[in-house]
């Protein structure tokens, strides 16, 4: 990658940054010499990722709440300036049939996955298209571009991140902001375990026999390693990107197109 020396001495924001691909985006960001404000609700995981880098800051924020992340912009852009970069990446999955699933269930899936990707870079549309400048990506998945099932209050939410996505996109072109999402296949993070232990609990297949199942859509049969992730959003950070807008990033190994 070339872009570390165009994206340094930059502000970035990136959500669910505690662990798996948040903290590897966090990681890449903060080695580039970027500022990187973490958020979660987990203070102790954000301390942990904090600690690996001290160009990496954690602050405690619920991405569902409009006034839980004003006041982390509030806090993190007066102490380290305003965000340039803003990575919407906090989600969550569950999965049931859909006849099975509830309201309750459905409308947190949304509440995360799309309502915090709204809220998460709502406060930074304006700044930014004031200074003429920034850069937001969304971690969608490539449950925004196919179905897939059993999870289907995951995938409406994740067809609705690139929806909002192409929206921003169209919004911004000419005020030097660029919008996209990076939408990864199965990625070998703690909620992949977690999806594995459900199919393993509902079906009685092997945690092994689970693994190979999931690893099976992706036609390089493996899972997505959280780096190649935050690879491909450290490029769209980069001036080389700065053409690339309203764009859904396909990460899965051919598994979509």
């Amino acid at each position: 990658m070339t872009a570390a020396p165009a994206i340094s001495g930059k502000h970035a924001l990136v959500t669910g940054g505690g662990s798996g691909v948040g903290r590897a985006i966090a990681l890449a960001l903060a080695g580039t010499g970027i500022d990187v404000t973490v958020c979660g609700r987990r203070d102790a995981e954000l301390a942990k990722v904090a600690g690996e880098s001290d160009r990496i800051f954690g602050i405690a924020a619920d991405v569902t709440n409009e006034v839980s992340m004003a006041s982390l912009y509030q806090r993190a852009e007066s102490e380290r300036g305003p965000f340039d970069i803003v990575i919407a990446n906090a989600g969550m999955a569950g999965s049931t049939p859909a006849h099975k699933t509830t309201l309750a269930d459905w409308q947190k899936t949304l509440d995360v996955n799309l309502t915090g990707a709204f809220l998460t870079v709502k406060p930074a549309l304006a700044g930014m298209a004031a200074r003429k400048t920034g850069r937001i990506i969304f971690i969608a998945s490539t449950a925004g571009l196919k179905g897939y099932a059993y999870v289907a209050p995951y995938v409406a939410a994740k067809h609705g991140v690139v929806g909002l996505m192409r929206a921003l996109a169209a919004e911004t072109a000419k005020s030097g902001v660029t919008v996209n999402a990076v939408c990864p296949g199965f990625v070998e993070t703690d909620m992949l375990e977690e999806s594995i232990q459900r199919i393993v609990e509902k079906t009685g297949r092997s945690a092994g026999e689970a693994r190979a199942s999931l690893a099976s859509t992706n036609p390089q049969g493996r899972f997505i390693q959280p780096q190649e992730v935050a690879a491909a959003v450290l490029w769209l950070c980069g001036e080389a990107a700065s053409s690339i807008t309203g764009q859904a990033i396909s990460i899965s190994g051919g598994e979509t197109w």
